[in-house]
């Protein structure tokens, strides 16, 4: 089965937090990303250049559905192996929790996982075919 005519690959990702500024703030601050577009106080949209993330603010009253839960974790890419090492320091020293240690991959790739602001699980991944991708 061959690519979908016009697809351009999974690169937006959707997420409800509990504190839109903290999350706001852990995105911009430990990912670089850009706020591209902030419609009101419940709801961001970030970018790190070929990407776009959307974090959406839920109340206790809104409780996020079960099949929101099903989530085990999202990704960004990285450019090489010694910069996921670096990277992992770094978090690490800004107070990130990380969840899985930095361990290179049957496949060439490496990686560890960390937690956002909400327990949400993100993997930063060197991954040889996507890594040496060119984007925009």
């Amino acid at each position: 089965m061959g690519m979908v005519k016009g697809l351009k690959g999974l690169r937006h990702i959707a997420l409800k937090v509990k504190d839109i500024k903290r999350s706001k703030a852990f995105y911009q601050e430990i990912l670089g990303m850009q706020v591209v577009w902030e419609p009101d106080a419940q709801n961001v949209y970030l970018s790190s250049g070929s990407d776009n993330l959307a974090l959406h603010e839920h109340s206790a009253d809104t409780e996020p559905s079960p099949a929101a839960q099903l989530l085990d974790h999202f990704g960004f890419i990285i450019d090489e192996t010694e910069t996921v090492r670096e990277l992992e320091e770094d978090f690490r020293a800004k107070g990130v929790k990380i969840i899985h240690p930095f361990k290179t991959h049957r496949d060439g790739s490496a990686s560890f996982y960390c937690a956002d602001p909400d327990g949400i699980v993100i993997q930063m991944l060197y991954e040889p075919h996507l890594s040496s991708q060119v984007t925009r």
